[in-house]
Protein backbone atom coordinates (compact mmCIF):
# COMPACT_ATOMS: atom_id res chain seq x y z
CA UNK A 1 0.00 0.00 0.00
CA UNK A 2 3.19 2.25 0.68
CA UNK A 3 6.78 1.51 0.30
CA UNK A 4 10.60 2.72 2.12
CA UNK A 5 12.94 3.96 -0.31
CA UNK A 6 14.42 0.53 -1.46
CA UNK A 7 16.81 2.53 -3.82
CA UNK A 8 18.44 3.20 -0.52
CA UNK A 9 18.16 0.14 0.75
CA UNK A 10 20.06 -1.36 -1.67
CA UNK A 11 23.36 1.04 -1.06
CA UNK A 12 23.30 1.11 3.05
CA UNK A 13 22.77 -2.57 4.05
CA UNK A 14 24.51 -1.45 7.53
CA UNK A 15 20.81 -0.17 8.21
CA UNK A 16 18.61 -1.77 10.79
CA UNK A 17 15.13 -0.63 9.61
CA UNK A 18 13.02 -3.47 7.65
CA UNK A 19 11.70 -2.48 4.42
CA UNK A 20 7.59 -2.25 4.21
CA UNK A 21 6.87 -3.69 0.73
CA UNK A 22 8.54 -6.28 -1.33
CA UNK A 23 9.65 -4.36 -4.67
CA UNK A 24 6.96 -5.11 -7.55
CA UNK A 25 7.60 -2.90 -9.99
CA UNK A 26 10.97 -2.88 -11.69
CA UNK A 27 12.99 -0.03 -11.85
CA UNK A 28 13.42 -0.43 -15.52
CA UNK A 29 15.86 1.78 -17.84
CA UNK A 30 13.50 4.44 -18.59
CA UNK A 31 14.42 4.54 -22.34
CA UNK A 32 13.33 1.13 -22.75
CA UNK A 33 10.30 2.30 -21.20
CA UNK A 34 10.10 5.19 -23.30
CA UNK A 35 10.59 3.25 -26.46
CA UNK A 36 8.19 0.74 -25.39
CA UNK A 37 5.75 3.58 -25.02
CA UNK A 38 6.40 4.77 -28.40
CA UNK A 39 5.96 1.26 -30.16
CA UNK A 40 2.57 1.07 -28.70
CA UNK A 41 0.91 4.17 -28.33
CA UNK A 42 0.38 6.51 -31.68
CA UNK A 43 -0.56 8.63 -29.75
CA UNK A 44 2.09 11.90 -29.84
CA UNK A 45 1.13 13.71 -26.83
CA UNK A 46 2.18 10.76 -24.97
CA UNK A 47 5.83 10.73 -26.53
CA UNK A 48 6.77 13.96 -24.56
CA UNK A 49 10.69 12.94 -24.45
CA UNK A 50 10.47 13.27 -28.18
CA UNK A 51 9.24 16.90 -27.77
CA UNK A 52 10.20 18.01 -24.49
CA UNK A 53 12.85 17.00 -22.00
CA UNK A 54 12.01 16.80 -18.94
CA UNK A 55 13.55 18.47 -15.46
CA UNK A 56 14.23 15.22 -13.39
CA UNK A 57 15.30 17.50 -10.56
CA UNK A 58 11.57 18.73 -10.67
CA UNK A 59 10.15 15.93 -11.08
CA UNK A 60 11.90 14.40 -7.63
CA UNK A 61 10.75 17.67 -5.94
CA UNK A 62 7.29 15.89 -6.16
CA UNK A 63 3.82 15.25 -7.49
CA UNK A 64 2.16 18.65 -5.60
CA UNK A 65 5.10 20.39 -6.43
CA UNK A 66 4.50 19.90 -9.96
CA UNK A 67 1.26 20.54 -10.16
CA UNK A 68 1.50 23.84 -7.88
CA UNK A 69 4.01 25.00 -10.30
CA UNK A 70 2.85 28.53 -11.73
CA UNK A 71 -0.57 28.03 -9.11
CA UNK A 72 -2.52 26.77 -12.28
CA UNK A 73 -1.74 22.52 -12.33
CA UNK A 74 -0.93 20.80 -15.18
CA UNK A 75 -3.01 19.40 -18.32
CA UNK A 76 -1.22 16.69 -19.27
CA UNK A 77 1.00 13.51 -17.72
CA UNK A 78 4.94 14.47 -17.87
CA UNK A 79 6.85 11.55 -19.82
CA UNK A 80 8.19 10.42 -16.90
CA UNK A 81 4.81 9.00 -15.94
CA UNK A 82 3.42 7.69 -18.57
CA UNK A 83 3.79 3.60 -18.53
CA UNK A 84 3.85 1.26 -21.37
CA UNK A 85 0.69 0.63 -22.84
CA UNK A 86 0.85 -3.42 -21.31
CA UNK A 87 1.00 -1.42 -17.93
CA UNK A 88 -1.36 0.88 -17.63
CA UNK A 89 -4.54 0.84 -15.58
CA UNK A 90 -7.64 -0.73 -17.92
CA UNK A 91 -10.94 0.06 -16.24
CA UNK A 92 -11.95 -2.20 -13.16
CA UNK A 93 -12.41 -5.82 -13.61
CA UNK A 94 -14.42 -5.54 -10.70
CA UNK A 95 -15.18 -3.73 -7.75
CA UNK A 96 -15.41 -5.40 -4.46
CA UNK A 97 -17.94 -3.62 -2.49
CA UNK A 98 -18.92 -4.53 1.39
CA UNK A 99 -21.93 -5.98 2.21
CA UNK A 100 -24.92 -3.40 2.96
CA UNK A 101 -23.02 -0.65 2.09
CA UNK A 102 -24.14 0.66 -1.37
CA UNK A 103 -22.43 0.88 -4.15
CA UNK A 104 -20.11 -2.42 -4.53
CA UNK A 105 -21.05 -5.52 -6.29
CA UNK A 106 -19.62 -8.80 -7.01
CA UNK A 107 -17.43 -10.43 -4.52
CA UNK A 108 -17.42 -8.75 -1.17
CA UNK A 109 -13.92 -8.44 0.72
CA UNK A 110 -14.39 -10.06 4.58
CA UNK A 111 -15.68 -7.61 7.08
CA UNK A 112 -14.30 -8.31 10.75
CA UNK A 113 -16.07 -6.98 13.61
CA UNK A 114 -13.71 -6.47 16.35
CA UNK A 115 -16.15 -6.07 18.67
CA UNK A 116 -17.75 -8.91 18.03
CA UNK A 117 -14.01 -11.14 18.40
CA UNK A 118 -13.61 -9.06 21.51
CA UNK A 119 -16.90 -9.64 23.09
CA UNK A 120 -17.42 -13.92 22.35
CA UNK A 121 -16.10 -15.69 25.47
CA UNK A 122 -12.80 -17.99 25.16
CA UNK A 123 -13.49 -21.52 23.89
CA UNK A 124 -16.90 -20.69 23.11
CA UNK A 125 -19.02 -21.12 19.73
CA UNK A 126 -19.05 -17.24 18.79
CA UNK A 127 -15.46 -17.11 19.13
CA UNK A 128 -14.60 -19.97 17.35
CA UNK A 129 -17.06 -18.93 14.87
CA UNK A 130 -15.40 -15.58 14.74
CA UNK A 131 -11.36 -16.51 14.25
CA UNK A 132 -12.78 -18.70 11.56
CA UNK A 133 -13.79 -15.78 9.04
CA UNK A 134 -10.17 -14.07 10.44
CA UNK A 135 -8.51 -17.29 8.76
CA UNK A 136 -10.87 -17.36 6.01
CA UNK A 137 -9.72 -13.47 5.44
CA UNK A 138 -6.27 -14.20 5.39
CA UNK A 139 -6.23 -17.74 3.37
CA UNK A 140 -8.99 -16.49 0.60
CA UNK A 141 -8.14 -12.78 0.11
CA UNK A 142 -5.35 -11.35 1.76
CA UNK A 143 -6.97 -8.63 2.82
CA UNK A 144 -9.69 -7.54 4.87
CA UNK A 145 -11.56 -4.67 6.64
CA UNK A 146 -11.70 -4.38 10.08
CA UNK A 147 -14.66 -2.24 11.72
CA UNK A 148 -15.54 -2.22 15.71
CA UNK A 149 -11.56 -1.28 16.05
CA UNK A 150 -11.91 1.92 18.42
CA UNK A 151 -9.53 3.72 16.43
CA UNK A 152 -12.09 6.37 14.54
CA UNK A 153 -12.59 9.32 16.75
CA UNK A 154 -10.41 11.30 19.35
CA UNK A 155 -6.87 12.93 19.34
CA UNK A 156 -5.20 10.04 17.54
CA UNK A 157 -8.07 8.40 15.97
CA UNK A 158 -8.32 8.41 12.42
CA UNK A 159 -10.23 11.53 11.58
CA UNK A 160 -7.82 13.26 13.13
CA UNK A 161 -4.93 11.50 11.61
CA UNK A 162 -5.93 12.26 7.87
CA UNK A 163 -7.10 15.46 8.56
CA UNK A 164 -3.50 16.36 9.98
CA UNK A 165 -1.80 14.26 6.76
CA UNK A 166 -4.11 16.67 4.39
CA UNK A 167 -2.67 19.41 6.03
CA UNK A 168 0.89 18.58 6.05
CA UNK A 169 0.82 18.03 2.33
CA UNK A 170 -1.15 21.17 1.69
CA UNK A 171 2.15 22.80 3.24
CA UNK A 172 4.43 25.20 1.25
CA UNK A 173 6.80 23.39 -1.06
CA UNK A 174 9.62 24.72 1.74
CA UNK A 175 8.48 23.41 4.12
CA UNK A 176 8.02 20.02 3.19
CA UNK A 177 11.06 20.08 1.36
CA UNK A 178 12.75 19.87 4.83
CA UNK A 179 12.12 16.58 5.36
CA UNK A 180 13.87 15.78 2.10
CA UNK A 181 16.62 13.10 2.24
CA UNK A 182 19.29 10.31 0.96
CA UNK A 183 19.49 8.60 4.33
CA UNK A 184 17.43 5.56 5.02
CA UNK A 185 18.03 5.51 8.33
CA UNK A 186 16.30 9.13 8.60
CA UNK A 187 13.15 8.76 11.32
CA UNK A 188 11.83 11.19 9.12
CA UNK A 189 12.22 11.42 4.94
CA UNK A 190 9.31 13.47 2.61
CA UNK A 191 9.81 11.81 -0.94
CA UNK A 192 7.89 10.88 -3.84
CA UNK A 193 6.60 7.92 -6.52
CA UNK A 194 7.37 4.65 -5.52
CA UNK A 195 11.64 3.37 -5.78
CA UNK A 196 12.26 6.55 -6.64
CA UNK A 197 15.95 7.50 -7.51
CA UNK A 198 15.79 3.97 -9.52
CA UNK A 199 12.33 4.18 -11.31
CA UNK A 200 11.91 4.45 -15.06
CA UNK A 201 8.32 5.56 -14.48
CA UNK A 202 7.61 7.60 -11.67
CA UNK A 203 4.39 7.13 -9.94
CA UNK A 204 2.17 9.64 -9.06
CA UNK A 205 2.54 10.02 -5.47
CA UNK A 206 3.72 11.44 -2.55
CA UNK A 207 4.98 10.59 0.72
CA UNK A 208 5.90 11.45 4.29
CA UNK A 209 7.79 8.58 6.04
CA UNK A 210 7.94 8.25 9.65
CA UNK A 211 9.73 5.84 11.86
CA UNK A 212 7.54 4.42 14.97
CA UNK A 213 9.93 2.06 16.50
CA UNK A 214 11.19 3.98 19.34
CA UNK A 215 8.33 7.19 19.66
CA UNK A 216 10.03 8.87 22.48
CA UNK A 217 13.34 9.19 20.16
CA UNK A 218 12.27 9.61 17.03
CA UNK A 219 8.57 11.92 17.42
CA UNK A 220 11.48 14.96 18.35
CA UNK A 221 12.68 14.49 15.03
CA UNK A 222 9.81 14.76 12.87
CA UNK A 223 8.10 17.71 11.29
CA UNK A 224 7.09 20.37 13.61
CA UNK A 225 4.16 21.51 11.28
CA UNK A 226 1.16 21.14 11.42
CA UNK A 227 1.75 21.94 14.90
CA UNK A 228 -0.48 19.12 16.31
CA UNK A 229 1.47 16.47 13.71
CA UNK A 230 3.61 14.86 16.38
CA UNK A 231 0.75 14.34 18.99
CA UNK A 232 -1.94 13.24 16.67
CA UNK A 233 0.97 10.65 14.40
CA UNK A 234 1.92 9.16 17.88
CA UNK A 235 -1.51 8.95 19.59
CA UNK A 236 -2.22 6.92 16.12
CA UNK A 237 1.10 5.07 15.99
CA UNK A 238 0.46 3.77 19.00
CA UNK A 239 -2.83 2.68 18.55
CA UNK A 240 -2.12 0.89 15.67
CA UNK A 241 0.81 -0.65 17.13
CA UNK A 242 -2.34 -1.90 19.80
CA UNK A 243 -4.35 -3.31 17.30
CA UNK A 244 -1.48 -4.59 15.21
CA UNK A 245 -0.69 -7.01 18.60
CA UNK A 246 -4.58 -7.75 18.85
CA UNK A 247 -5.36 -9.05 15.11
CA UNK A 248 -2.01 -11.36 15.09
CA UNK A 249 -3.13 -12.63 19.03
CA UNK A 250 -6.42 -13.50 17.06
CA UNK A 251 -5.02 -14.84 13.74
CA UNK A 252 -2.15 -17.31 15.85
CA UNK A 253 -5.17 -18.56 17.55
CA UNK A 254 -6.68 -19.09 14.36
CA UNK A 255 -3.86 -21.08 13.30
CA UNK A 256 -3.96 -23.24 15.65
CA UNK A 257 -0.26 -21.81 17.50
CA UNK A 258 -0.35 -21.32 21.12
CA UNK A 259 1.38 -21.37 24.41
CA UNK A 260 5.02 -20.17 24.92
CA UNK A 261 5.01 -20.58 20.54
CA UNK A 262 2.51 -17.83 20.86
CA UNK A 263 3.39 -15.92 23.55
CA UNK A 264 7.00 -15.81 21.87
CA UNK A 265 5.50 -14.32 18.15
CA UNK A 266 3.90 -11.51 20.45
CA UNK A 267 6.96 -10.70 22.48
CA UNK A 268 8.44 -10.03 18.88
CA UNK A 269 5.57 -8.41 17.81
CA UNK A 270 5.89 -6.10 20.64
CA UNK A 271 9.37 -5.39 20.35
CA UNK A 272 9.20 -5.39 16.39
CA UNK A 273 9.35 -2.32 13.72
CA UNK A 274 6.69 -0.33 12.94
CA UNK A 275 6.58 2.43 10.03
CA UNK A 276 4.13 4.76 9.27
CA UNK A 277 3.71 5.58 5.33
CA UNK A 278 1.78 8.85 4.57
CA UNK A 279 0.82 9.04 1.44
CA UNK A 280 -0.96 11.95 -1.12
CA UNK A 281 -1.89 10.64 -5.00
CA UNK A 282 -3.07 14.49 -6.17
CA UNK A 283 -5.67 14.63 -8.97
CA UNK A 284 -4.10 13.77 -11.90
CA UNK A 285 -4.88 15.16 -15.61
CA UNK A 286 -4.41 11.72 -17.35
CA UNK A 287 -5.22 8.84 -14.55
CA UNK A 288 -5.32 6.27 -17.19
CA UNK A 289 -1.51 6.08 -18.13
CA UNK A 290 -0.53 6.10 -14.83
CA UNK A 291 -0.06 4.77 -11.23
CA UNK A 292 -0.20 5.86 -7.82
CA UNK A 293 1.64 2.84 -6.73
CA UNK A 294 2.50 -0.22 -8.56
CA UNK A 295 2.10 -3.57 -8.20
CA UNK A 296 3.10 -4.99 -4.85
CA UNK A 297 3.06 -6.84 -2.01
CA UNK A 298 4.36 -5.72 1.80
CA UNK A 299 6.86 -7.17 2.93
CA UNK A 300 6.17 -7.50 6.97
CA UNK A 301 3.63 -9.22 8.99
CA UNK A 302 0.65 -7.24 8.24
CA UNK A 303 -0.40 -3.76 7.44
CA UNK A 304 -3.19 -1.61 8.63
CA UNK A 305 -4.41 0.93 6.37
CA UNK A 306 -6.02 4.24 6.94
CA UNK A 307 -7.78 6.19 3.94
CA UNK A 308 -10.58 8.43 2.77
CA UNK A 309 -13.16 7.80 0.91
CA UNK A 310 -11.63 8.58 -2.35
CA UNK A 311 -11.48 4.92 -3.64
CA UNK A 312 -8.21 3.95 -5.32
CA UNK A 313 -6.69 0.77 -3.55
CA UNK A 314 -6.68 -2.31 -5.96
CA UNK A 315 -6.69 -6.14 -5.09
CA UNK A 316 -5.39 -8.62 -6.96
CA UNK A 317 -8.01 -11.40 -6.77
CA UNK A 318 -8.85 -14.46 -9.28
CA UNK A 319 -6.59 -13.14 -11.61
CA UNK A 320 -8.14 -10.00 -11.85
CA UNK A 321 -7.78 -6.35 -10.76
CA UNK A 322 -10.40 -5.43 -7.91
CA UNK A 323 -11.31 -1.83 -6.73
CA UNK A 324 -12.12 -1.80 -3.33
CA UNK A 325 -14.81 0.26 -1.97
CA UNK A 326 -13.91 2.38 1.56
CA UNK A 327 -16.02 1.38 4.00
CA UNK A 328 -16.78 4.21 6.43
CA UNK A 329 -15.26 4.14 9.49
CA UNK A 330 -13.45 0.91 8.68
CA UNK A 331 -9.52 -0.34 8.34
CA UNK A 332 -8.16 -1.94 5.71
CA UNK A 333 -5.84 -4.78 7.33
CA UNK A 334 -3.64 -7.01 4.50
CA UNK A 335 -1.16 -9.78 5.10
CA UNK A 336 2.45 -9.34 4.26
CA UNK A 337 5.12 -11.76 2.99
CA UNK A 338 6.53 -12.29 6.53
CA UNK A 339 2.99 -13.96 7.29
CA UNK A 340 2.38 -15.91 4.07
CA UNK A 341 5.85 -17.16 4.87
CA UNK A 342 5.12 -18.10 8.76
CA UNK A 343 1.93 -19.67 8.43
CA UNK A 344 3.74 -22.41 5.47
CA UNK A 345 1.77 -20.60 2.58
CA UNK A 346 -1.79 -20.87 4.63
CA UNK A 347 -2.48 -16.75 4.37
CA UNK A 348 -1.56 -15.09 1.27
CA UNK A 349 0.61 -12.30 0.87
CA UNK A 350 -1.40 -10.87 -2.26
CA UNK A 351 -0.46 -8.02 -5.20
CA UNK A 352 -2.35 -4.85 -4.66
CA UNK A 353 -1.75 -1.39 -6.49
CA UNK A 354 -2.95 1.95 -6.55
CA UNK A 355 -4.87 3.94 -8.82
CA UNK A 356 -5.45 7.78 -9.80
CA UNK A 357 -8.20 9.46 -10.57
CA UNK A 358 -8.36 13.53 -12.46
CA UNK A 359 -10.95 14.93 -10.03
CA UNK A 360 -9.93 14.23 -6.09
CA UNK A 361 -6.41 13.86 -3.92
CA UNK A 362 -6.45 10.85 -2.24
CA UNK A 363 -5.03 10.24 1.38
CA UNK A 364 -3.88 7.33 3.03
CA UNK A 365 -1.88 5.81 5.88
CA UNK A 366 -0.36 2.20 5.74
CA UNK A 367 0.97 1.15 9.26
CA UNK A 368 3.40 -1.42 8.39
CA UNK A 369 4.24 -3.68 11.02
CA UNK A 370 6.74 -6.39 11.21
CA UNK A 371 9.42 -8.02 13.82
CA UNK A 372 12.86 -7.48 14.96
CA UNK A 373 15.20 -7.00 11.68
CA UNK A 374 17.68 -9.80 13.25
CA UNK A 375 14.78 -12.16 13.80
CA UNK A 376 14.74 -15.20 11.20
CA UNK A 377 11.18 -16.36 9.61
CA UNK A 378 10.30 -19.36 8.56
CA UNK A 379 6.96 -21.56 8.62
CA UNK A 380 6.02 -22.18 11.89
CA UNK A 381 6.51 -25.97 13.24
CA UNK A 382 3.12 -26.56 14.08
CA UNK A 383 1.96 -25.95 10.77
CA UNK A 384 4.60 -28.30 9.15
CA UNK A 385 4.45 -31.89 8.89
CA UNK A 386 6.20 -34.40 5.50
CA UNK A 387 3.07 -35.71 4.80
CA UNK A 388 -0.05 -33.25 4.04
CA UNK A 389 2.08 -29.66 4.99
CA UNK A 390 5.50 -30.19 3.91
CA UNK A 391 7.46 -26.90 4.41
CA UNK A 392 7.14 -24.02 1.59
CA UNK A 393 9.59 -21.50 2.71
CA UNK A 394 13.06 -21.32 3.13
CA UNK A 395 14.05 -19.21 6.71
CA UNK A 396 14.69 -15.56 5.41
CA UNK A 397 15.81 -12.49 7.83
CA UNK A 398 17.01 -8.41 6.76
CA UNK A 399 19.95 -9.35 5.54
CA UNK A 400 19.19 -11.81 2.71
CA UNK A 401 16.51 -8.87 1.77
CA UNK A 402 18.91 -6.29 1.55
CA UNK A 403 20.90 -8.92 -0.72
CA UNK A 404 18.20 -9.47 -2.83
CA UNK A 405 17.85 -6.03 -3.43
CA UNK A 406 21.37 -5.51 -4.42
CA UNK A 407 21.74 -8.38 -6.67
CA UNK A 408 18.25 -8.78 -8.81
CA UNK A 409 15.47 -6.57 -10.33
CA UNK A 410 12.41 -6.58 -8.19
CA UNK A 411 9.11 -7.70 -10.02
CA UNK A 412 5.98 -8.86 -8.43
CA UNK A 413 6.47 -11.18 -5.37
CA UNK A 414 9.84 -12.38 -6.75
CA UNK A 415 11.53 -11.79 -3.29
CA UNK A 416 8.60 -13.98 -1.48
CA UNK A 417 9.35 -16.63 -4.38
CA UNK A 418 12.76 -16.68 -4.26
CA UNK A 419 12.00 -17.88 -0.74
CA UNK A 420 9.87 -20.65 -1.71
CA UNK A 421 11.25 -24.01 -2.08
CA UNK A 422 10.52 -25.42 -5.14
CA UNK A 423 11.23 -29.36 -4.32
CA UNK A 424 9.97 -30.60 -1.09
CA UNK A 425 12.75 -32.62 1.05
CA UNK A 426 11.27 -36.59 1.43
CA UNK A 427 10.01 -37.35 4.53
CA UNK A 428 12.61 -38.82 7.23
CA UNK A 429 12.06 -42.41 7.74
CA UNK A 430 15.21 -43.18 9.82
CA UNK A 431 14.13 -44.54 12.78
CA UNK A 432 15.10 -42.71 15.70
Amino acid sequence: MAILDLDDLARNSNTTAPPCHAHAAPASNQRLRQAECKAGDPDPRHHADAEEEEDDELLLKGVRHLCERGGGGITRLPARYVLPPSDRPAAPDHRIGIAGAGGGSGSLIPVIDLACLRAAPPGGQERAAALAELDAACRDYGFFQVVGHGLADGAGGGIAMLDVARRFFELPFGERARHMSPDIRAAVRYGTSFNQLNDGVLCWRDFLKLVCDDLDAVVPTWPEAPADLREVVSSYARSCRRLFRELMEAALEALGIGGAAAGEVLADCDAGSQMLMVNCFPACPEPELTLGMPPHSDYGFLTVLLQDQVNGLEVRHADRWVLVDPLPGALVVNVGDHLEMYSNGRYKSVLHRVRVNSSRSRISVASLHSLPPARVIGPAPELVDDVKNPRMYMDTDFATFLGYLSSAEGKHKSFLQTRRLTTVPPADTTAS
